[in-house]
């Protein structure tokens, strides 16, 4: 039994969206959060001694001070977590490590990602954000050496990726094509999703518009708008909450590179480092997981970690995916939700959606997808461009 001093015990979840006919302000979709998830786990926000967010459009800088401000609350904790789509676990692991030490006890993570509104040409318009690129200005290596000669952003690098495994281990287009409809099998049955209604085969994906060959349009998420926060406490206080206490008795991070120019191994990713560690510290044994909810953000990445979680050897994951369901009514549970593929990648929100994945399954509360058995899960997230990964093991009071 690893670590019993920090447990999830709320959360809220926005159903992500394309088109967000509600602009907002963080610091109001922060207070809503917040609002929202306290309300699920049964407690006050004066128990409130932590903050842990991703980050503020409105004050780039202090922003664990501003939400602080803007909520009415007095933290002996805040911080700030910025590794990508890996940040959403990692706020997550450290908001218990917080409550480990005895910094704190009740802490709430927030991840708000919806447009906000701007004055600029007439009242009330509404910005996009730009989308997330890989470099950053000039001056970085990124912005001098990759994006100039198109390596710009997600697709292509982890088309490279794709590529490269396929090269090296032959797995068919086919099987990574399956794992897309395995999650979307799963979102038919979340009110959620936004692929709720669109159920696809194998042959809608490979017939999909190429987007970075190998990569398909359906083999990798639609951004969207969303958000998302949840509860973490100590034991004690999770005795008193709503739902059963969700226990994070092990977690691993693991930071390798930037973006896949320096990626040493292209089909090796920091899942492994992360896991080992994180299932070290649980004390727990990859046979008792009776869920995985793995960062999606393209077929290859769940393939990938798949392998490198361990849970199939390096090259096998492959045959692991053809010979597993990996739906919520199959033998290997993964992404019950529909995952990021299959739900919608609600912004900065996706990666949390992992980790509210596993919590409502294991409180019971995942409707019809609910799992039989479901004391035990494995999540991780994924940031950068296979850079970054933070695996965490989840178990039921």
């Amino acid at each position: 039994m690893g670590k019993r001093s920090a447990a999830l015990v709320g959360y809220t979840e926005w159903a992500p969206q394309r088109n967000w006919d509600d602009p907002m302000f963080g610091m109001e979709a922060c207070a809503k959060l917040a609002a929202e998830a306290l309300d699920d786990a049964g407690l006050e926000k004066d128990e409130v001694d932590g903050l842990v967010i991703g980050g503020l459009q409105e004050s780039p800088m202090f922003s664990p001070l501003a939400i602080a401000e803007y909520l009415g609350i007095q933290t002996h904790f805040g911080e700030i977590v910025d590794i990508g789509g890996a940040s959403s676990a990692g706020m997550t692991w450290r908001a218990a490590a917080a409550i480990e030490i005895g910094l704190c006890e009740t802490v709430l993570v927030l991840v708000p990602s919806t447009p906000a509104p701007i004055e600029s040409g007439g009242a009330g318009e509404k910005m996009m954000l730009p989308p997330y690129l890989a470099g950053d200005s000039w001056g970085s290596p990124q912005g001098q050496f990759d994006i100039p000669y198109g390596l710009v952003a997600a697709s292509p690098s982890f088309a490279l990726v794709a590529q490269r495994y396929m090269h090296e281990f032959g797995v068919a287009p086919e099987t990574l094509a399956k794992i897309a409809v395995d999650e979307r099998n799963s979102a038919l049955k979340n009110p959620k999703a936004v692929f709720k209604d669109k159920p696809i085969s194998v042959d809608d994906v490979l017939n999909s518009p190429m987007v970075n060959d190998p990569v398909h349009l359906l083999e990798m998420v639609m951004p969207c708008w969303g958000g998302g926060a949840v509860v973490v406490t100590s034991a004690e206080r999770a005795k008193r909450a709503k739902h059963r206490p969700v226990f994070l008795s092990g977690y691993g991070e693991y930071i390798s590179h930037k973006t896949v120019t320096y990626m040493n191994d292209l089909t090796l990713t920091p899942a492994k480092p992360a896991a080992d560690q994180a299932f070290g510290m649980a004390g727990v044994d990859r046979s008792a997981v009776d869920l995985c909810s793995f960062y999606d953000c393209f077929t290859i990445t769940v393939l990938l970690t798949i392998e490198d979680a361990g849970f199939a050897g390096k090259g096998e994951g492959g045959r692991f995916v053809a010979e597993h369901d990996l739906s919520f009514a199959g033998d290997f549970p993964l992404n019950t939700h529909g995952g990021q593929l299959g739900m919608g990648q609600g912004g900065a929100a996706g990666g949390l959606s992992h980790v509210i994945d596993s919590l409502t399954q294991i409180q019971g509360r995942a409707g019809d997808r609910q799992l039989a058995k479901a004391d035990t899960a494995y999540v991780t997230g994924v940031g950068g461009l296979m850079a970054s990964n933070v695996g965490l093991v989840m178990e039921g009071a």
